[in-house]
């Protein structure tokens, strides 16, 4: 078994009981591969961004224990340590590990979003949110418009919610 293959199951194991919040990772595991695929991004960033989009949300069962609360600050705050313990469990290397615990800690951050792997991740959640959410037509706008710069993901983004030519 791979160390993703392992991931994947163990991440399924770890929200075990929640079948909306391990679809929720699945669908970004999903849309994070396709846009990186079609940034071209080389294989060293895309293991990172695969381990990063299935424990992106891996803080989440922490902060409703601690907090009450799934809040995507809290979110950032007690998803790095889980993150790190069962990436290096598993056996990712040090540098892997460190990045994917960053993104992790920083998924809900919009601004300086430094490098292609975070970039796609985000992208990859907001398109899962956006739906998960009902957002309306002119959120989605504003979220094409503010945080979207990828080719690959504008693309899956406009196509999925019908953007092009469509009235408001």
């Amino acid at each position: 078994m791979t160390k993703e293959q392992e991931l994947r199951l163990r991440m399924i194991s770890y929200d075990g009981g929640d079948p909306a919040r391990i679809q929720h990772f699945i669908k970004v595991y999903t849309f994070a591969v396709m846009i990186g695929e079609g940034e071209q991004l080389p294989e060293e960033t895309m293991e990172i961004l695969r381990a990063a989009a299935l424990v992106h949300d891996i803080g989440i069962k922490v902060a409703e224990e601690k907090y009450g609360s799934s809040d995507g600050k809290l979110q950032e705050k007690e998803g790095p340590p889980v993150a790190r313990q069962m990436l290096t469990e598993i056996g990712y290397p040090q540098e892997v590990v460190d990045r994917v615990c960053y993104l992790v800690g920083h998924h809900h951050t919009y601004l300086d979003m430094d490098g292609m792997d975070y970039q796609i991740l985000v992208e990859a959640d907001f398109l899962v949110n956006l739906f998960e959410n009902a957002s309306t037509r002119k959120v989605i706008r504003s979220v094409d418009t503010k945080i979207f710069r990828t080719a690959a993901g504008r693309r899956i983004l406009h196509a999925m919610f019908a953007l092009d030519g469509a009235e408001d």
